[in-house]
């Protein structure tokens, strides 16, 4: 079946054009680092047998599939994200796992959201990418019913998660930064790394009951130094830069960039796995008063 685009957001088509191959090029990195987060949380979460739960920017759907098993066939979960060949391979590993009781929509949550239908509403590193936050958030607010939990996750603070940020460093020292009206995937990863801030986006929202859970885990950023380098270069805020640089200009300095990253990369911890970098990110969690 084909997807109507028609409506599309620039910020959508940005998603599925440029950012897409890349993400499914590193699907491996990005999904077995974020689930890491997830893994440590979702045991905390009250998600309950026979719960109808919304996954926001559920991207592949692991931690969509994950939340399936729990509430158990009684239950239903689904998968929101805007990029359709994410969506397929939820699709497909759920028929690989049996679970009938998940479906996947592409949808914009910045568009809009199902209203007082869900127990519970999930996302993992997504709504760091809103480029309207508050707006967005009070819609996950209305899709729950009254009195009902949400609970998302978003990096803390560059300090906090210095791979991204070294990586981001290093490639300014030979390109120069973006432009203001650069494209992006949005406000970008450290967007909503600020408490305050965002207790005061939530609270705007229509939440209450708002707390802050800390978790810090390594992560594999490549599974060797040379694919930390290209994956730092593709995507997040060193690939931001690279990419807005031009192609000619990046590929100049393409070499220096990289000899650079590999000195930082290799200070990392290195096994036979991969490279391993600190991450920390802030589980947050808040209630539909109704």
């Amino acid at each position: 079946m084909d997807t109507d685009t028609s409506e599309d957001t620039e910020f959508v088509k940005f998603w599925n054009t440029v950012l897409e191959p890349k993400f499914t090029k590193y699907r491996h990195i990005l999904q077995g680092g974020l689930s890491r987060h997830s893994a440590t949380a979702l045991p905390s979460l009250p998600i309950k047998a026979g719960m109808k739960v919304l996954d926001v920017g559920c991207g592949w759907g692991d931690l969509t599939l994950k939340v399936a098993e729990l509430v158990g066939p009684e239950g239903h979960v689904v998968g929101i994200d805007c990029v359709e060949s994410f969506l397929q391979s939820g699709r497909s590993d759920a028929t690989k796992k049996n679970l009938e009781n998940v479906e996947f929509r592409r949808g914009d949550a910045e568009v809009s959201l199902p209203q007082n239908e869900f127990d519970y509403v999930v996302a993992r590193f997504g709504t760091m990418f809103f480029t309207n936050p508050v707006p967005a958030l009070r819609r996950m607010q209305l899709a729950l019913k009254p009195g009902c939990q949400m609970t998302h996750i978003v990096w803390r603070g560059r300090s906090d998660n210095p791979a991204w940020e070294q990586a981001k460093i290093i490639a300014l020292r030979h390109l120069p930064p973006p432009s203001e009206d650069a494209d992006s995937c949005g406000p970008g990863p450290f967007s909503m790394a600020n408490k305050d801030m965002v207790t005061g986006q939530m609270k705007s929202a229509g939440f209450d009951n708002i707390n802050f859970l800390r978790v810090d885990e390594k992560i594999m950023v490549g599974r060797n130094s040379k694919e930390a380098i290209a994956f730092a270069l593709a995507i997040g805020p060193a690939g931001e830069v690279f990419r807005e640089a031009g192609k000619e200009l990046a590929k100049a300095k393409r070499a220096d960039i990289e000899a650079e990253m590999l000195d930082f990369f290799e200070s990392l911890e290195n096994d036979e796995t991969g490279v391993w970098a600190p991450t920390s990110s802030w589980v947050i969690s808040a209630r539909n008063p109704g």
